[in-house]
């Protein structure tokens, strides 16, 4: 297991090595997609009673933290 930020854990054996809330077996990615399809923190937080605010705000944090590198795209040879 790795720990990625203050809430936010990579587990091998857990959700196949995808970053999830430490304790919670819930994804970064489920998180962060609730919010991109318009839901508020609110409803998440209604669909998923162990989440605390903070929650939502680590996957936020993590996701902005994964942008904020430099990215260098290659074309595919055929």
């Amino acid at each position: 297991m790795t720990k990625l930020a203050n809430r936010i854990i990579v587990d091998d054996n857990i959700c196949n090595g995808k970053p999830i809330l430490n304790g919670k077996r819930i994804t970064v990615q489920s998180i962060l997609e609730f919010l991109a399809s318009g839901d508020s923190k609110e409803d998440i937080l209604k669909q998923f009673p162990s989440l605390e605010p903070g929650d939502i705000e680590a996957c936020l944090s993590f996701a902005a933290t994964l942008l904020d590198r430099q990215y260098i795209i290659k074309q595919q040879t055929v």
